[in-house]
């Protein structure tokens, strides 16, 4: 069965994702308030929040994320005594993501979420209830039911009630261009020119900073939106930021691309993501805006290695690089700036973030999609802040910060 046919009926494809693009930049805008930008700098080196902490005012277009799909309805059952599979398409789409209802599996029965080709398979052998897939690359998934201990009972099987279709790249472009147009401090996140470049391009120059973006991921929350984050320490722990989500029912509801590089330095194909789901949130801030949180099936990602938040702050002029996915692309790097002299750098080693004097400042360039990236030290390549705001200067939480809080449980 195939559903892209009718929800297309009556409209062209170009106008139908030009229409999606002008709407989810309206949206992404909407809620914009002028407000006070993070920013006046500091000279102290304390990184010391105090007992009393005052939460800033915040720019809200200031944070890195965007909507980047939409999520239509669906009303499908896959049960044994009838249909066994469907095909969900929509021309154009980056990725399909199921969201099941329910799955009511009898023993011995399973559903697999699946690339027409075969190539990508999730495979769903527990029941439960409001639950989306692993996302599909491509326009189409095709759902089927497997096994036949389940029989012929109607209430047996999936009921599919929704899918989230990502937009083309070109609209996802659209849709940041239009965003970073409307900010109040435009532009917001590229500094002067886009310096990031994908990940190969360093291999030969910094191999250093290359073997230290795989534990860096992409993430997609809820089906459409994006952040970045990455494995911290030895164990089942990640951190992005607090705004992307904070609790444990959306890490439920979010994926991780692991190993999402280009194949070379042209950036125009990428490799096969390794896709984890999250699981449970185990620390959260609003002031410094992280959250701690594991991922199932650990062990398809442990190959990734992880990241140490320093424990030192960072100084004035300290070299720098921010891994990251902006607008959700593959893996790619701001290791120089147009800005300082054609190094990323430290600028400001004390600056307001959610509060006063918790955030490191820089003009690397960053972009929506971005939030949650590692700030890594040139140097030690460890982690020296948690990028979440742009602005130009753009800035990160103060990884000591975080550190302190969450060192028990990493």
């Amino acid at each position: 069965m195939v559903l892209g046919a009718e929800r297309n009926a009556g409209t062209g494809r170009g106008r139908r994702w030009r229409r999606f693009a002008i709407a989810a930049a309206a949206a992404a805008t909407a809620t914009v308030t002028a407000v006070t930008v993070p920013g006046a700098f500091a000279d102290e080196q304390t990184l010391e929040l105090g007992d009393s902490v005052v939460r800033l005012p915040v720019d809200e277009s200031l944070l890195g994320v965007v909507q980047v799909g939409e999520v239509a309805d669906v009303a499908e059952s896959l049960t044994g005594g009838a249909e066994r599979t469907v095909e969900l398409h929509d021309p154009g789409a980056s990725y399909v993501k199921v969201h099941f209802e329910r799955l009511l599996l009898a023993e011995g029965d399973y559903v697999t979420v699946a690339s027409p080709d075969g190539t990508e398979s999730h495979r769903y052998e527990e029941s439960g209830i409001d639950r989306w897939a692993t996302s599909i690359t491509g326009d189409t998934a095709v759902v089927e039911l497997h096994g036949t201990s389940g029989g012929t009972a109607a209430a047996l099987g999936a009921v599919i009630d929704r899918a989230a279709y990502g937009y083309p790249a070109e609209v996802v472009d659209r849709i940041i261009e239009d965003r970073e147009s409307a900010a109040p401090r435009a532009p917001e996140s590229i500094c002067k020119y886009d310096d990031k470049r994908p990940s190969p391009c360093y291999e030969e120059s910094h191999p250093g900073a290359v073997g230290h973006t795989d534990p860096v991921a992409r993430l997609l929350i809820d089906g459409t939106v994006l952040c970045t984050a990455f494995r911290v320490g030895e164990r089942n722990r990640m951190l992005t930021n607090s705004h992307c989500f904070s609790q444990s029912w959306e890490a439920r509801r979010t994926e991780a691309w692991f190993g999402y590089d280009c194949t070379d330095c042209g950036g125009e194909e990428a490799t096969a993501p390794v896709k984890v789901t999250g699981r449970r949130v185990h620390a959260s801030s609003q002031e410094l805006d992280y959250t701690l949180f594991s991922v199932t099936n650990f062990t398809a990602i442990e190959r990734f290695g992880s990241l140490e938040l320093s424990t030192s702050a960072a100084r004035r002029g300290d070299a720098i690089y921010i891994p990251q996915h902006p607008a959700g692309r593959p893996t790619e790097i701001a290791m120089e700036s147009s800005v300082d002299g054609g190094e990323c750098v430290v600028k400001q080693p004390v600056y307001d973030g959610y509060v006063a004097d918790s955030d490191v400042a820089y003009y690397c360039d960053t972009e929506f999609g971005s939030s949650g990236s590692p700030v890594l030290s040139r140097d030690s390549h460890e982690v020296v802040a948690l990028h979440h705001f742009g602005g130009c200067p753009n800035s990160g939480v103060s990884a000591p910060l975080v550190e302190q809080e969450i060192r028990h449980l990493i």
